[in-house]
């Protein structure tokens, strides 16, 4: 991180949720404790860029967000009769007795997504886990009150100036990736919200919804730091909050990549 980005990140007086204040930099050499909030999991390394794409039509196993096998990027949509039309409400009742996919058959209810319907700011997830399911809303678990720091710390909030939706609407079992059949059938979904919300700015949130709206299956890595579209829209990529949880020195770049969310943002003029 250079000095000018640190300097705006200790002046919003946020500097510890990111891991750069005086106190974490001199504890980086001690075993690192867990936040008040984390629930620690088994870590697997994440795929390396030049590795193999994950077969798509095989049995799907669980992951943990943020290091998971990508959805692939090429995707037959499901068809929705009279989705180009259909306003909120009718777009959430269509989600609501969706029957597309495989998943609707365990789901407590679909998540339908959250926040300002007109916001600048979209950000895109890759799936309800366990808390969403039973709420009906997205990111309110741990990596949601994660996700909801760090939108603070860009002077951002959930419901004013920001709208988060999920690649898929509806928890696949065992929080394990989206297949290939199952982000097909929400992505017209998905677009949708894109189009009503008409946002300024998308930020892609792990490397599912990266290669989701990028269209690249790539590493995580290689896609943050360069302006991609969306529909016609700027897109950013960085990395899933459930992801930063268990890699807290990644913290660090995903301000990185806020601050060049908004940057990107205030450059557009639009």
């Amino acid at each position: 991180m250079d000095d000018r980005s640190l300097r705006e990140l200790e002046l919003l007086g946020v500097a510890r949720l990111f891991g750069l204040d005086a106190r974490s930099r001199a504890a980086e050499s001690a075993p690192p404790a867990p936040e008040a909030f984390e629930a620690p999991v088994a870590i697997r390394p994440p795929p390396k860029a030049d590795a193999p794409p994950v077969p798509t039509r095989a049995p799907a196993q669980a992951h943990p967000k943020g290091d998971a096998p990508p959805v692939p990027a090429k995707a037959p949509s499901a068809e929705v009769p009279g989705l180009e039309v259909m306003d909120w409400d009718a777009l959430r009742a269509a989600v609501r007795d969706c029957n597309h996919c495989g998943l609707c058959a365990q789901r407590k209810q679909a998540v339908f997504g959250v926040g300002h319907e007109s916001a600048p700011w979209l950000f895109v997830g890759e799936g309800p886990g366990a808390e969403e399911d039973e709420k009906g809303e997205p990111f309110v678990g741990q990596a949601g009150k994660l996700l909801d720091s760090m939108l603070a710390a860009a002077g951002l909030q959930r419901g004013r100036e920001v709208y988060i939706a999920n690649v898929v609407k509806c928890r696949p079992p065992g929080n394990r990736v989206p297949s290939l059949d199952e982000a097909a059938a929400c992505a017209p979904f998905l677009d949708r919200q894109v189009d009503l919300v008409a946002p300024r700015l998308i930020v892609a949130l792990g490397r599912t919804a990266a290669t989701r709206l990028t269209g690249q299956e790539a590493s995580l890595a290689s896609l943050r730091g360069r302006v991609h579209s969306y529909r016609g829209i700027p897109l950013i990529v960085t990395y899933h909050p459930a992801y930063l949880l268990r890699n807290l020195p990644d913290k660090s770049k995903a301000w990185e990549d806020l601050l060049f969310a908004r940057r990107t943002l205030a450059a557009s003029g639009t």
